[in-house]
Order: C-alpha cells, then structure tokens, then sequence
C-alpha cells in the first residue's frame, strides 16, 4: 500500500518499472491545491490489455459538486471525457506513461496533480501457479469482486491459481475472508462468534476472526488448514469502510489515527507469518452518487456528503503514512478511482411521492445503496486487483 500526502496526489513510483516502459518517467509532482478543491491521485494506475481501467473525476476531488469544475488531462494514452478518463489497452500495448490531472474552475487552476499509469502485459507471469488470500469486509463478502479476480487469472495465463478462504459463493472456488461490518481490528480480536437472538439467521459475519485460534492470531495454522501449510504469493485488502463511516468532523482526526495503527497491527501479523506474499491494501472506496442512496440505507443517520469527507481524509492519512512504509512488499490498489459510483451502484423504481399522495404517480429510479456497488462496479474493483497482480507478476 504505497500512498501520499494528506490533499494529495501521487508519490514516486517505488515498485519498479517495465522493461518495455518510455526512457524517462518523470517523478510526479508535488500538488497544486486550493482550500476549495482537494486532489487525491493514487501512486499508480494499472492496466492490462482487454481491461478498461478509469480514473473517475468525482471520486479524486473532495467536492460537493465536481460538475462546477473542468478535468483536464494530460496522457499519451487513453481519453478524457466529461466525468472520467479512460483507457483500454491494445493488444500490444505496455509501458509507463505519466499522467496529469489539471482542476480548473472560472478563477483558474484549481489543483493539479500527476500519477503514472503502468501498462502491463496480460501473459505477464503466464503459467505460474499462484495463491491468493483475499481479505475484507462486506465489499468482499458480496464475493463479486473476488470472483472477477479468480475468472480473469485463470484464464490469463494461471490454470492453477489457488484462492484461500474459509467463505465465498457455494460451490465457487474464489473463497475469501470478506466479513460484513468488520474492520481491520475485527480480524484481530474478534474471538467469539456474535451473540444472535433466537430465530434470527446467523451469517458469515456474526463467526470469530477466522485467524484466530485459542484467542490468538495464528495465521501458521490457518494456513495449514486451508492452503496445505503455504503462505499465499498475495494477500489482498479492502478495508475501512466500516472504520471510518460514522466519523464526524469533531473526532475525524482521532478516528483515523486508530484506523492507522489497527492498520500496522493487522499488517504485521500477516507479515510475521507469510513473510514473502506481496500484500495490496485497496483504497478506501467512495460511496454512491447521491444522497437517495444514502437515505435509502441509512434514513438520517448518515449523509452522503459527510461520508465522502471521512472517506476521502482516511486516504489521504494512508497515503500519507504508507508512502515510505518500512515493509517494502506492501503497495496500495488504487480501488478507489476506478469505481463509477453514478452508474454502477444499485438502483430501485420509486414512486415520486407517496402511496397515498393524490394527484403524480410518476415513478423514478434513485440510487438505492450508500456504500455498497452493484455487480458492475464490484466488477470494476475486480479488474483493479487484477491489473495490480498482473504487474507484480511483470516484475
């Protein structure tokens, strides 16, 4: 999980770089901001041929409305379009391109930025049998995401790709830890399965932390219960929407600096036990487009708006303190800005008023889940995970 600074864009490059990359990258640039528009790139974004991967403008800038804003970018690959950029390599195609986000409003520049976009090639690592330990909350409970891993591996290249977990779809074999409600600290302390009334439907979430046997984080025998006594090549993790969700601005600061260290804890006990898999902590993911969403889950109890200012304060936090991680083997999967968070999350007909409201009986389709996307978009996180994996297998 290689991150940045707190307003932020994007670090150095620390990961190495493709053969078949341009002479010279330059090193992205500190960012240019304004206390009205906050930039937020990621260190890198990848992608692999066949794959669309985008940067979606909404989801860097922590603004209300980004539609008062013009997004220029500056790439020798891909297109910029109103509301993203987007790019889907060629067969062929590979390389490391630099790419600069530009934030212009009536008065000027706003905030610029630059990232670098990694080009890998989709045989990268092809017949090399690889393991992967998929950890997280109920993004990855939903077992879309993991899934759209496991399909793309296998048929690029890694017949015998191995996921390790103890759930995931019946009869699919892209099992997962993924947990709806847990946190990074849950899969440190969470000793005892959850207290359940009686009648109600006991799920994966209310079990104890899979990892954890007699009290303890012994990740040696989950291994050897799951995986034959192998660590994984890759672990994988997203996390920190539970963590930070409920955080107001009085206590943001506070609430982020716990998340940090249950962060390092979990961290190092994974590397304790698995000291060579490659480890990929996944942005922190942006909610739906609008507050109907919102609503729709959470009635008063939560807003769109606040939710966005917590997610978006966590991540400039991690890429912050991740950006000289002293674990070399972590790196950040830039989850967050490939996700179309207007038109890839769940939506519902509705009535415009209510049942009993005489006179417009129109219906509408609003946004019907805050945080968590529907198959497409959990499809999008997948391809992310994806791309990463391809290009850690490029190395």
């Amino acid at each position: 999980m290689k991150l940045l600074n707190t307003l932020a864009v994007a670090l150095p490059l620390v990961m190495g770089s493709l053969a078949a990359a341009p002479a010279v990258v330059p090193a992205p640039k500190a960012p240019v901001t304004t206390n009205k528009v906050k930039l937020q790139l990621p260190p890198a974004i990848y992608a692999v041929p066949g794959i669309e991967s985008n940067i979606y403008f909404d989801n860097v800038v922590n603004v209300i409305n980004p539609d008062n804003y013009v997004f220029d970018v500056t790439c020798a690959k891909g297109r910029n379009d109103q509301k993203r950029w987007r790019y889907t390599p060629a067969a062929g195609d590979k390389g490391v391109f630099p790419l600069k986000l530009t934030v212009l409003s009536a008065n000027g520049v706003e905030a610029e930025g630059t990232t670098q976009l990694i080009v890998t090639p989709a045989e990268s690592g092809k017949g090399k049998n690889i393991s992967v330990l998929v950890i997280g909350d109920s993004l990855t409970a939903a077992s879309v995401y993991p899934q759209r891993m496991y399909d793309l591996l296998k048929a690029n290249g890694h017949p015998g790709v191995k996921f390790i977990g103890t759930t995931g779809r019946k009869n699919s074999l892209a099992k997962h830890e993924g947990y709806g409600g847990w946190a990074w600290n849950t899969f440190l302390t969470k000793k005892n399965p959850t207290k359940v009334k009686p009648g109600t439907a006991v799920s994966p979430r209310h079990r104890a932390s899979p990892f954890l046997f007699n009290g303890k984080f012994d990740l040696t025998r989950y291994l050897k219960e799951n995986n034959n006594g192998k660590a994984p090549d890759f672990i994988t993790i997203q996390l920190g929407v539970n963590d930070v969700f409920g955080a107001t601005d009085k206590n943001q600061a506070e609430t982020i600096a716990k998340i940090l260290q249950n962060a390092d804890n979990l961290l190092g006990a994974l590397r304790k036990e698995a000291p060579n898999a490659i480890i990929g902590v996944g942005l922190v993911t942006p909610g739906a487009k609008t507050q109907d969403a919102f609503g729709s889950n959470y009635a008063n109890g939560q807003t769109r708006w606040q939710y966005k200012k917590n997610q978006h304060a966590l991540n400039a936090a991690m890429l912050k303190k991740f950006a000289n991680y002293p674990d070399k083997k972590v790196f950040l999967v830039p989850s967050c800005v490939n996700l179309d968070c207007e038109n890839n999350f769940p939506v519902r007909k509705e009535a415009v008023n209510g049942p009993d409201f005489k006179g417009n009986r129109r219906t509408v389709i609003r946004q019907s889940n805050g945080v968590h996307p529907a198959p497409t978009g959990y499809n999008q996180m997948g391809d992310t995970f994806y791309c990463w994996i391809k290009y850690q297998l490029s190395k």
